[in-house]
């Protein structure tokens, strides 16, 4: 797997979109951290949710497959 497909390109309309979202001008490096973060952290909530639906779903097959044997 090639890091750069995971990375957004300069010319995705989402590149700019979430420089906005997350520029500061208040700020010294220029977007607001907390913000940033809050961002991360949603992102990594949904993710988690996610797989615990995921394992749920993969368990109920595996408890399936050993019920119909």
């Amino acid at each position: 797997m090639k890091i750069t497909k995971r990375l957004i390109e300069k010319e995705n309309p989402d590149y700019d979109e979430i420089g906005n979202c997350i520029t500061s001008k208040e700020s010294v490096v220029g977007i607001d951290a907390r913000h940033t973060h809050i961002i991360i952290i949603k992102k990594l909530i949904q993710l988690e949710e996610k797989l615990e639906a995921l394992g749920k779903k993969l368990k109920a097959k595996k408890s399936n497959k050993k019920k119909k044997r």
